[in-house]
C-alpha cells in the first residue's frame, strides 16, 4: 500500500514538473519560498524547483560512480582544444561533462534522464559528481516549439555556433544537485569549481 502510494506522489510531482513540452518559464512562483541548505550558503527554492531537484538527485544518484555512468552511455566531453574540465575566466568552472550521445541526439527533454553528469575536481584531485546538464540541440527543438524550452521554472541557454565544442547552437540547462553554487542552483558557471 505505501509503494503504491509513494508511486502515485512521484507521478504526481512529475506531472507538476512536466506539465507539457515546454514549461513556462515565465510562470509564477509557487506561494510558499522553500528555504534550502546546500554547502556554505543557503537558496530559496520554490516548490517546483525542490521538487526537480528530488527527481534529479534520485535519478542520478548512482553516478557518483563513473563507473556506472559510464556503463549507462555517458562518455567524457573534451572542447575542440582537447580540454576535458571546463572553466572560463573570470566566470568560474563546470567542471568535467560525461555526455551521453544518443540523449542529445533526442530533442525530448526529461528530468529523470539528464544528457551530460557533471564531475568537479576535488581537492585530492578525484572527480566528484556535482551538476547535471539538460542539452538539447536547437534546431531540432525549433523545429516542434515556438518557445525556448524550459525545466523546474528555469529557460534553457542558449549557446551558438560556432561554439568550443564543436556542437551546432544549442540549448542548456545546469542543476548543481550534488555541489554548492554560490550563483545559484540553476547557474551555468560555479565559481567554486576550478579546473587544474
Amino acid at each position: 500500500m505505501r509503494t503504491g502510494m509513494r508511486l502515485g506522489a512521484v507521478a504526481a510531482s512529475l506531472a507538476l514538473l512536466l506539465g507539457g513540452p515546454v514549461a513556462a518559464a515565465q510562470a509564477a512562483p509557487s506561494p510558499g519560498q522553500v528555504q534550502t541548505h546546500a554547502g556554505h550558503g543557503s537558496e530559496h527554492l520554490n516548490l517546483r524547483e525542490q521538487l526537480g531537484l528530488a527527481v534529479v538527485r534520485a535519478s542520478t544518484a548512482a553516478y557518483h560512480h563513473i563507473q556506472i555512468a559510464q556503463a549507462r552511455g555517458y562518455s567524457i566531453l573534451a572542447d575542440t582544444a582537447g580540454k576535458t574540465c571546463i572553466d572560463e575566466p573570470g566566470m568560474g568552472g563546470m567542471g568535467v561533462h560525461y555526455v551521453n550521445g544518443d540523449l542529445v541526439g533526442d530533442p525530448a527533454i526529461r528530468a529523470w534522464q539528464p544528457e551530460a553528469v557533471v564531475y568537479a575536481p576535488g581537492p585530492n584531485g578525484r572527480l566528484q559528481l556535482a551538476a547535471v546538464e539538460y542539452v538539447v540541440i536547437k534546431s531540432a527543438w525549433d523545429a516542434n516549439h515556438s518557445a525556448a524550452p524550459s525545466l523546474f521554472g528555469h529557460e534553457f541557454m542558449v549557446t551558438d555556433a560556432p561554439n568550443r565544442y564543436g556542437l551546432p547552437a544549442f540549448y542548456s540547462l545546469h542543476v548543481w544537485a550534488w555541489d554548492h553554487n554560490p550563483m545559484g542552483t540553476f547557474e551555468m558557471w560555479n565559481p567554486d569549481v576550478v579546473c587544474p
